[in-house]
């Protein structure tokens, strides 16, 4: 069996009993198969985990991965969260599909390094022909476990909504991706 052994943890974080100590793990194809001491693995590539502990992936259950590459505009920082959308959405407008792929796939690529193995995305904005393909695609190519919500915007500016017209969608586009979107995905 090949794979990967960690070994000698000094602290395991199980979640659902007592943590366990100086303990090999072994994973295989995706999965843990076995957790004990001394566990002989001899195709395995060895993690040395002495010193360190290990807990089960982190989870993140709110994001917009569509952002990562506007957190540090100058115009927004340290704005209120109306402000911060006034100055971000021209920007975003400007998102082509490739862009969204690059933001959510270094999003996807941050949360992995820190230890993250599964995150949703709450996709909202679809700026010249991005779809939320474009996400579940990134997350495909990090290798996290990704459940994406397919959001909507229909009320613009001149409707007295906040997002400028050209963000925003018709009801019946979004209905219509939204059964695109199931049927592709589910």
């Amino acid at each position: 069996m090949t794979g990967v052994l960690i070994r000698q943890a000094s602290h395991v974080c199980t979640m659902d009993g007592p943590d366990l100590v100086d303990c090999d793990i072994l994973l295989a194809d995706g999965v843990i198969r076995d957790i004990g001491p001394s566990i002989e693995a001899p195709d395995a590539e060895v993690v040395d985990a002495r010193g360190m502990l290990v807990t089960p992936g982190l989870v993140n259950t709110h994001h917009h991965l569509y952002q990562t590459l506007t957190r540090a505009v100058p115009g927004g920082q340290d704005a209120l969260l109306f402000g911060w959308l006034r100055t971000l959405y021209p920007i975003w407008a400007r998102f082509t599909p490739d862009d969204m792929a690059l933001s959510a796939t270094l999003g996807l690529s941050e949360l992995a390094l820190s230890g993250c193995t599964t995150s949703s995305d709450h996709l909202y904005l679809f700026p010249n022909g991005s779809r939320l393909d474009d996400t579940i695609g990134a997350a495909s190519e990090v290798g996290l476990r990704f459940h994406p919500t397919r959001g909507a915007m229909s009320i613009g500016e001149s409707a007295g909504g906040l997002p400028p017209d050209d963000l925003v969608e018709d009801e019946e586009a979004i209905l219509e991706d939204c059964i695109r979107v199931i049927d592709a995905f589910h």
